[in-house]
């Protein structure tokens, strides 16, 4: 029997319960890593036809939700950051080129942010990397892929601002 989500989940929080901080972060990060190496996980929260975005499961206590992405062809995202919070993203098929940004001005109500380009880099099968509250970065895949994220807070529940190069 291979990873199953409610070992996954629980594993998650009990790292995050005694750190939530980036240390914290980084060891949740190899759980990511096992999970999308693990063909049955992947095949049973990951399945051809998923939503693009899902959460499997939503943590009572401390918030933090995990999720998975079944993604159709070549998309390119905006740059962004998570808002208040951090997330993990965990490549279990395809590949994801991600670029980090360096803030130029700030996001705000009245105006997007400026960005500059600092580094591109491909998450492949079985990679996973934690982006931390501020980071800003911006997935883009060329084909279908599919993916194993973890967010501090629902974003979904957060407002944010969005960035643009400059």
């Amino acid at each position: 029997m291979g990873y199953t989500l409610e070992q996954f989940s629980t594993d998650c929080h009990s790292i995050l319960a005694i750190d939530p901080g980036p240390e914290g972060r980084k060891k949740v990060c190899g759980l990511v890593q096992k999970a999308c190496a693990d063909k049955e996980f992947v095949s049973k929260h990951l399945p051809d036809g998923a939503p693009e975005r899902h959460i499997l499961y939503e943590d009572p206590d401390l918030g933090f939700c995990i999720l998975g992405h079944v993604n159709r062809g070549a998309k390119q995202s905006p740059p962004h950051d998570h808002g208040p919070t951090w997330a993990i993203y965990g490549q279990a098929e395809g590949e994801t080129i991600m670029t980090d940004w360096a803030k130029l001005s700030p996001a705000s109500e009245a105006a997007p942010g400026k960005v500059s380009h600092v580094r591109d880099y491909t998450l492949t099968t079985g990679a996973a990397y934690v982006y931390n509250e501020g980071d800003l970065h911006s997935p883009r895949r060329d084909a279908s892929t599919k993916l194993i994220r973890i967010e501090g807070r629902n974003v979904e529940k957060i407002r944010r601002f969005p960035y643009e190069k400059a």
